[in-house]
């Protein structure tokens, strides 16, 4: 599979949308998740660009994907929320 480096998360109950494209905005995933997989499938990734929908949970879950990669402070922020 070619590296994401940008992923757009589409927050919801109980299923999520991912996004995902390369570095040539090619798509490379997309697909659905449950509410239990999101945190699973993130920490397969490499660090990334991730935009989330702002949105009543999304500072939740932007700490959350943030810790996945708390170890390295030199990374640029791995989540961006977009309004």
């Amino acid at each position: 599979m070619q590296a994401v480096t940008t992923i757009g998360l589409d927050i919801a109950k109980s299923v999520f949308q991912v996004h995902g494209v390369d570095a040539h905005g090619t798509v490379v995933v997309r697909r659905q998740l449950k509410r239990r997989y999101v945190l699973a499938f993130f920490k397969k990734l490499s660090p990334c660009l991730v935009g989330i929908e702002a949105c009543a949970t999304s500072h939740h879950w932007s700490r959350e994907l943030q810790a996945l990669n708390s170890c390295a402070d030199h990374e640029i922020p791995r989540v961006r929320l977009v309004t």
